[in-house]
């Protein structure tokens, strides 16, 4: 009788916490046995936390903006996959690198393709050569950009597409971004693939958004952030091959912010 009854209080208590701590189709869907080649990120990318930081849920309309290789999209793709909620945004001429970038996207819609049974499927929109999204005003609830907005900066388009962004998102919806931290007293040098916090936080707020949180849950305090090659010379791409390896594996990836923004 007190094994029953100890059995019934856990389950009680499993039911009535909060559904924000219990998200078991995210937790699926990350942990997506499909998903092997790329888990092995977790630990340094945190997408349990980061993606409830942002608030995802099932019943929002979510955009996420150039999904590389998609690395992210795996998941998110396997949580909505029973909606329609979920889209990508990916360029439609490439206004840089275009053959490597036409490349990326043509691998990446290949690959998703072939494993719409594995992951589910998505929508797509597409980033204009003016790398402004003309799409439907005021639609989505959150957007995602991951690690890519110093290539925005470095063309010198950030403005226009962050202004997309704004235009998009409903009043009071999200704008969510991880992207590699700068050191405050670094140079500007956007090749680098860093930023600096203070700069993005004030660059996002002219555009018109709100700073609402900040989370350290992609920090990492052993970057040094001062590579001849830049973020790179971290895993998983490891630029400088053989040289110092060993030491840039014992760093792990970039040092990260993870900001969330809102609509006025």
């Amino acid at each position: 009788m007190k094994k029953i009854f100890t059995v019934f209080i856990m389950t009680i208590s499993i039911f009535t916490m909060p559904k924000k701590a219990l998200n078991f189709d995210l937790v699926n869907s990350i942990n997506n046995p499909y998903r092997e080649q790329n888990s092995f990120r977790d630990k340094y990318r945190n997408p349990l936390k980061t993606l409830k930081f942002f608030g995802i849920k099932k019943e929002l309309r979510v955009l996420e903006i150039i999904p590389g290789r998609g690395w992210y999209t795996e998941i998110l793709a396997n949580y909505f996959k029973d909606t329609e909620n979920f889209y990508v945004a990916v360029y439609e001429k490439p206004s840089y690198a275009r053959e490597i970038i036409e490349k990326i996207q043509r691998e990446f819609f290949i690959y998703f393709n072939e494993r719409e049974k594995q992951f589910g499927k998505f929508k797509t929109i597409f980033i204009e050569e003016d790398f402004q999204i003309n799409n439907k005003e005021n639609y989505f609830d959150i957007i995602l950009t991951f690690r890519n907005t110093h290539n925005f900066l470095d063309q010198g388009k950030a403005e226009k597409l962050y202004s997309s962004f704004y235009r998009l998102l409903k009043k009071g919806g999200t704008l969510g971004i991880v992207q590699h931290r700068a050191n405050e007293t670094a140079d500007f040098d956007f090749k680098k693939g860093y930023v600096k916090e203070s700069f993005l936080i004030d660059f996002v707020e002219k555009i018109g958004f709100k700073l609402k949180e900040k989370s350290e849950v992609n920090a990492n305090s052993l970057d040094e952030k001062n590579y001849p090659k830049g973020v790179w010379t971290l895993p998983p791409r490891l630029a400088g091959g053989e040289q110092n390896k060993e030491k840039y594996l014992r760093i792990g990836e970039s040092d990260r912010m993870t900001l969330k923004f809102i609509k006025k």
